[in-house]
């Protein structure tokens, strides 16, 4: 089956935007969305039915961000546990911080952003909605000032811990959805050892590139595999072809 061409992607200006390949079935699709109802929703009613807690000390927006790598990436190394709960927890500290301790609003908006990001960058927990959550430190209102360092504890690690149980839950019903990533399935990849790469292959590999890349190492030797069976693959039907041809 040919797959299906896309001219946009294809296009300069396509590739300019970022349009990357679609490759996801509908089902996964759906699935996702269903996640982050069920996953908003259980969030809502714990905070509220079971632990009381009301207004800005139930539920940071961020979450709903969260929501979406958790459920629509759950095998992405940002959707992985300890970028979530760290990037939520870091990010919530030096928002608070910034919003005690600078008195200009914009300049600590800016200052609890930038910083959180060269925090979750040095401990390897980068979580992109933890910028959302230093910025509500900041610029949330009244009701989040008031909070002080509570609002790092409630709602923002009991958010990130519940919202991580959710989703630790809800994945376990699909077997190709094991979340966290390292509860995926280990496949027997019928690669050679001298085929193989190492841990120390993807480490040099990836200083030679120099930014961060949204797969687990997990998922890149997997990946490296597939490809190696697919040239594998095509190297016999090319030598069948010349071989019948002959």
């Amino acid at each position: 089956m040919k797959p299906k061409k896309n001219f946009f992607k294809k296009s300069a200006f396509g590739q300019w935007l970022g349009i990357e390949l679609d490759v996801v079935s509908l089902k996964e699709k759906l699935i996702s969305l269903v996640g982050g109802i069920i996953s908003i929703l259980l969030l809502m009613g714990i905070c509220e039915q079971v632990l009381g807690l009301k207004g800005s000390a139930m539920l940071i927006s961020s979450m709903g961000a969260s929501a979406v790598l958790l459920f629509g990436v759950p095998h992405g190394a940002l959707s992985q546990p300890w970028p979530v709960v760290m990037g939520h927890f870091l990010s919530a500290v030096i928002g608070v911080t910034c919003a005690k301790m600078i008195s200009v609003p914009y300049v600590a908006a800016a200052c609890a952003v930038g910083l959180s990001i060269g925090a979750m960058h040095q401990l390897k927990c980068i979580h992109p909605p933890g910028g959302a959550t230093a910025l509500t430190a900041v610029l949330g209102g009244n009701g989040i000032r008031e909070l002080g360092y509570s609002f790092v504890w409630h709602p923002v690690l009991l958010n990130a811990v519940v919202m991580v149980l959710v989703a630790v839950g809800f994945n376990y019903l699909f077997a190709w959805r094991r979340y966290p990533a390292a509860w995926g399935k280990r496949h027997r990849s019928g690669i050679s050892k001298a085929e193989r790469v190492s841990h120390q292959d993807i480490v040099e590999a990836l200083e030679s590139f120099d930014s961060f890349v949204d797969i687990t190492e997990e998922d890149l030797i997997r990946l490296h595999e597939l490809l190696s069976k697919r040239e594998k693959r095509s190297k016999k039907e090319l030598h069948g072809c010349q071989d019948g041809e002959d």
